[in-house]
């Protein structure tokens, strides 16, 4: 991607909450550039600021200072009506918790980005979660509700979700901290394929190194500052590691 513009541009980045009398900073001067069809891991300990800058890069909250461009768009100082244009068409979004409504089958969780957005009929609306379901390997489970579907499913189900709007951004929160170990190598296998076969940008934020190492790229954070950004060097790809998984079984089987 040399010679790419950004698709993120992040500079001097603040943000302060007031707490009656106290002050947080919880980023103090933040910068950061990712081109398209990069794969970002946040990482850090608790309190370090990666998920503040999750939020703002998602537009679920707004800096207290310094500046961010989104596919040049300067969202750092829209109003509330044009930013929630840009989060609802530009960045699709997926948390630990699955987040799916229970009384709902697969397919009507899938498209309810789009009922929100509007403009799309209801034929294109099921069309285009059916293709994000088939994109997450969930194609022949679009009737089922959510107790139906196992943990790794469920959160399947939520990135078809992120993906039904056809975002440019992906930002992933903790999206593996509810799952177990194989689980969450397939969702990370997931990930990846949508990062190289598709050249969707994903930002993920995440506490374990070896999740982070599926990237390309690791971005520490402490004390509100980005304290290295450097290149995964020995990157994990998540199909040979769950036919490593599968070989393990059979020879112990």
């Amino acid at each position: 991607m040399t010679g790419a513009s950004p698709l993120i541009s992040v500079r001097e980045l603040t943000k302060t909450y007031d707490l009656g009398e106290t002050q947080v900073k919880a980023l103090r001067g933040v910068d950061l550039v990712v081109l398209p069809a990069e794969f970002v891991a946040l990482t850090g300990p608790s309190g370090s600021g990666k998920s503040t800058f999750m939020h703002l890069l998602g537009c679920l909250d707004r800096p207290t200072g310094g500046d961010y461009t989104l596919a040049g768009v300067d969202v750092a100082r829209l109003d509330r009506r044009p930013l929630a244009r840009v989060r609802n068409t530009q960045i699709g979004f997926v948390f630990q918790g699955f987040n799916l409504l229970p009384r709902t089958t697969a397919l009507e969780n899938v498209e309810l980005p789009l009922l929100y957005a509007g403009r799309v009929g209801a034929r294109e609306r099921r069309e285009r979660a059916a293709e994000a379901l088939e994109a997450v390997g969930l194609a022949d489970r679009r009737s089922h509700h959510p107790n139906q579907l196992s943990g790794g499913q469920q959160q399947r189900v939520a990135i078809a979700r992120a993906l039904v709007n056809r975002p440019r951004l992906l930002l992933a929160d903790e999206p593996t901290g509810n799952l177990d170990t194989r689980t969450s190598i397939e969702v990370m296998g997931i990930f990846q394929r949508l990062n190289e076969a598709q050249g969707l940008t994903i930002v993920l934020v995440t506490h374990e190194t070896d999740i982070a190492e599926y990237g390309t790229r690791i971005v520490a954070f402490r004390d509100g500052r980005v304290r290295s950004d450097l290149p995964v060097r020995r990157r994990r790809a998540a199909i040979a590691e769950i036919e490593r998984l599968a070989g393990e079984a059979d020879a112990a089987a």
